[in-house]
């Protein structure tokens, strides 16, 4: 381990004001992930599957023992517009949230973002049935 990847290990707290300028393979995928082309200094998971791994427990602190894979599990829009993903370990089932970065794959964001869409918690062929059911509640 050379010296600055030491002190970056040691010192509590380094990548949450420090730039993360170091590239890194995917844990799923495999793919060789590079900062340059993110839009952001803070590059958290593979723009290929949108993956991460848990590292840490508040943003950039890198405190997290786990070491799980987090996956994609859904897309959801930030006061302004802005897009990010919700991660969840598949370890330990811990919840984040991260910007989603220039260079993440659309298709992937936004097959994540019509799952609901496409796999409603009820059957489709209710949806007239729900709809006159609303009308009915509307007119009273």
């Amino acid at each position: 381990m050379n010296r600055e990847k030491h002190r970056k290990s040691l010192e509590k707290g380094y990548y949450k004001t420090h730039a993360c300028k170091e590239s890194f393979t995917c844990a799923f995928c495999g793919r060789l992930v590079v900062p340059q082309g993110a839009g952001t200094e803070h590059r958290n998971h593979c723009p290929n599957c949108l993956h991460s791994v848990h590292v840490d427990h508040e943003a950039g602190d890198r405190e997290a023992d786990c070491g799980g894979i987090m996956e994609p599990v859904a897309v959801w829009v930030r006061k302004g517009g802005e897009w990010a993903l919700i991660h969840r370990c598949k370890r330990c089932g811990k919840l984040s949230s991260n910007r989603i970065a220039a260079d993440d794959n659309p298709m992937k964001l936004l097959s994540i973002a019509v799952k609901p869409l496409a796999a409603p918690p009820f059957p489709l062929e209710h949806i007239g049935g729900l709809t006159k059911l609303l009308n009915d509640e509307t007119t009273l």
